[in-house]
């Protein structure tokens, strides 16, 4: 009898440990519940805080590892995620955070807007549509009411009301650096009054937003100044600046966010102080009835550790990831570098040369822009059949101590800026042509895998940035994945311009599928390089329409451009159908094999994501 009681005593420990480590999340749940199948917690931020309790009391439910599961339906959060060093798993015990099988969990950074009323008479709106617009108030997001600068309508993005249907831009006339004005052909709408008005600068292989405070009306043009901190970045930096009298014509621009410009259908405008929304619905949709999100929160997502103690071993798997902000262009403007990098400053060197680069003639200080979901001081963090979507800035930014992760299966559309961002682009006071080589190596990001994503229908709002993007990283792997219509590059791996040694080294681009790139701004590449990569190779990817921009003035794109200083790569197997390839000063070890239309058709044929 006493053998059988021990017996069924091991049994029963037996199955609590075989059905231990599970945590499951509704968004009909409880936060007051126990977390089990069947009482499910409410908010994700519940399931870590426990399963965090159980890895600090060395339950035994993390034996084997935790698995928190959410179920089908939206998370909307009202700040970001937060997970730490103390939520970290080992290789033998990881956290999963998860999907319930068949289900689509969402975790949302947006609010609705409701109660929209018909029939707007607005005298500040074109002639032709007033009774056409509908109202509504913002949401108020703590004690204040909510600015936004997108809005989808039953999951389709609308477009801020702009002087031009969406993908088109008119040609500026001048660009005065020393008076700080744009002229351009006068508009035919009246916009003196228009507090809230952008334009959108068009400058080679970068954008800038800039706030407009004054227009003059000179007849049939018309000379613009622009709010600071703005005024003085564009004016000022020399790298890149609009182009008058180029190859192709001048540089280009629009004009957007007035009610004065409100006149096509899918267009909006939100007013402020007062918050007041007016939108143009399309034929199909039914306001009384359409689901309106705008978003709120910048960040869904922080897994923030140090080189001491860093996350590590979490896993995200078949989770969406929808509805994140980034507001700095309404308050500060927006005047990048490249790739979506915003300057601090920038200007001109009268007398060329820095002690690492003697001929450089202009300095620039840089930082990151907003990112939906940020990875820091982390290891063994992986993101598997993911969706990064309705985003304004960088969906996924692994930007600092990030090693030995992975991206893979996931999918990233409809996002304004970037998709993936992966590395150092240092900013604050670091000039971003002096080479990083931070003291402690460790603080690059380096074991990298980026593999069989879909990312498509991305930089829709900063034209300038890319599919994917990566600075100064180490033994990075992109393969298999397909980038496909980008304003701009397709995969860029690099920074510094700079042929001297640094911890970039040992990257793979291999097996993808880059396509329909280049579609508004020029100087860029399917796949792009910058400066010295000794170890690095590039092969077997497919290449194909390049774009030319109807709105370049020349004709520098390219299926595969090695930027300035590009070294230490190995080039071959790479399918295009021509051999369309750019340089700027490459270094001696740069070799280039086989590529172009007569590769392989098995070749061809391999590259891209893996059905």
């Amino acid at each position: 009898m006493k053998r059988l009681v021990i017996f069924f005593l091991l049994l029963i420990n037996t199955c609590m440990i075989i059905h231990a480590g599970h945590i499951y999340v509704s968004p009909q749940g409880d936060d007051k519940a126990s977390g089990s199948e069947y009482a499910p917690f409410r908010t994700l931020e519940r399931a870590l805080k426990e399963a965090r309790e159980w890895r600090r009391l060395h339950r035994p439910e993390v034996v084997d590892g935790i698995n928190i599961w959410l179920a089908d339906g939206e998370y909307e959060q009202s700040t970001p995620l937060f997970v730490r060093p103390e939520d970290s798993g080992t290789s033998q015990s990881p956290t999963w955070i998860s999907a319930l099988p068949g289900t689509l969990p969402v975790i949302s950074g947006g609010q609705r807007i409701v109660n929209w009323t018909p029939h707007c008479e607005d005298l500040r709106l074109p002639l032709s549509v007033r009774g056409k617009i509908w109202t509504a108030d913002a949401p108020w997001c703590g004690n204040r009411i909510l600015e936004f600068r997108q809005l989808w309508v039953n999951g389709k993005k609308a477009q801020r009301a702009s002087m031009l249907p969406e993908g088109m831009l008119e040609r500026m006339i001048d660009f005065n650096s020393e008076e700080c004005t744009i002229t351009i052909p006068t508009p035919s709408q009246s916009l003196e009054h228009a507090r809230q008005l952008e334009m959108i600068v068009h400058q080679r292989w970068a954008i800038a937003v800039l706030r407009v405070k004054h227009m003059e009306r000179q007849g049939e043009k018309t000379v613009v100044r622009f709010h600071e901190p703005e005024s003085y970045l564009e004016f000022s930096h020399p790298w890149p600046q609009p182009v008058i009298n180029g190859e192709k014509g001048n540089s280009s621009y629009t004009l957007v966010n007035a009610l004065e410009l409100l006149d096509e259908p899918g267009e909006w405008f939100q007013e402020y102080p007062s918050g007041k929304v007016y939108y143009y619905p399309r034929a199909d949709e039914d306001m009384n009835t359409a689901k309106v999100v705008v978003p709120a929160l910048e960040t869904l997502l922080t897994i923030d550790g140090t080189l001491e103690r860093p996350v590590s071993h979490v896993n995200f798997k078949g989770v969406s990831f929808e509805y994140a902000t980034w507001m700095r262009p309404s308050y500060q403007g927006h005047v990048t570098l490249q790739g979506g990098l915003y300057l601090l400053d920038a200007y001109k060197l009268q007398i060329p040369g820095l002690p690492e680069k003697a001929e450089l003639e202009n300095q620039a200080w840089i930082a990151r822009p907003g990112t939906a979901v940020r990875v820091k001081g982390a290891s063994h963090i992986s993101f598997d059949g993911c969706t990064f979507q309705r985003m304004a800035s960088t969906g996924l930014d692994m930007e600092w101590a990030v090693v030995s992760s992975s991206v893979e299966n996931c999918t990233f559309t409809d996002i304004g800026g970037t998709a993936l961002l992966v590395g150092a682009f240092p900013d604050g006071g670091f000039e971003t042509h002096v080479p990083f080589k931070p003291l402690n190596m460790q603080e690059l990001c380096s074991n990298i895998k980026i593999h069989n994503n879909l990312i498509t229908e991305v930089t829709t709002e900063d034209w300038g940035c890319v599919g994917i993007g990566a600075g100064y990283v180490s033994d990075m792997l992109i393969t298999h994945n397909e980038v496909c219509h980008v304003n701009y590059s397709g995969i860029c791996v690099g920074w510094g311009w700079t042929s001297l040694e640094s911890g970039m080294k040992n990257n793979r681009i291999e097996a993808n599928y880059v396509h329909d790139f280049a579609r508004i701004l020029y100087d860029a590449g399917g796949l792009y390089t910058l400066s010295n990569q000794p170890g690095s190779t590039m092969k077997g990817n497919r290449l194909e329409n390049l774009i030319d921009s109807p709105y370049a003035t020349n004709d520098r794109a390219f299926y595969i451009y090695f930027d300035e200083a590009t070294d230490g790569y190995r080039v071959e197997d790479n399918w295009c159908p021509e051999v369309r390839f750019g340089d700027n000063r490459p270094g001696s070890s740069l070799v280039i094999g086989h590529n172009g239309p007569t590769v392989s058709d098995s070749v061809k044929n391999k590259a891209g994501r893996i059905r």
